[in-house]
């Protein structure tokens, strides 16, 4: 959902990603069949504000991809994209890129302020989300992303996220 950063003085002025309440998701829902225009003091602007005011206060997830500014980096990082199940070590992408292995590692530093693995942990966990959200099975997105077992990606996504990827889209009851 996109929130223009301006619409409250209180809100992040960059983009963040929020795990999302079942308040807030249906007020999402609810704001869907709203016109984006309102009257003040109206039902609408109450829906609205509070979807800010539920924003406002969430914990920001570890997420977003930080893109380099060099044009070998950004090729390199689209492959990652549209391969997340290769191995992707810094070695091998050195290679790809025609540079040492401490030269790339020190120019994604500076130009993402995330180390290689690092970055390649956090595009694999972003298309796991989303293969996630789309039904597939734990195991299968594991396998798919290069995990060697849904043990290995599970712990992985336990401590990044703080839940099982089971339970993840799972409505608390």
């Amino acid at each position: 959902m996109f929130i223009d950063p301006l619409a409250r003085a209180d809100l992040p002025s960059s983009c963040q990603i929020v795990q999302v309440t079942p308040l807030l998701r249906e007020l999402i829902v609810a704001s869907l069949t709203l016109a984006e225009s309102y009257a003040a003091g109206s039902r609408d602007e109450r829906i609205y504000e509070l979807i800010l005011d539920e924003i406002r206060g969430m914990a920001v997830l570890p997420f977003g991809l930080p893109e380099p500014q060099s044009e070998a980096l950004r090729r390199l990082c689209q492959k990652v994209r549209e391969a997340p199940g290769e191995l992707w070590s810094s070695a091998e992408a050195a290679k790809e890129s025609s540079m040492s292995e401490r030269t790339l590692n020190r120019h994604f530093q500076q130009q993402t302020s995330l180390t290689w693995s690092e970055w390649v942990r956090r595009a694999k966990l972003m298309e796991a989300l989303v293969r996630l959200a789309q039904g597939q099975s734990v195991l299968r997105v594991a396998l798919d992303l290069g995990y060697g077992s849904h043990s290995a990606f599970s712990a992985m996504f336990r401590r990044v996220i703080g839940v099982a990827p089971s339970d993840y889209f799972r409505s608390p009851e």
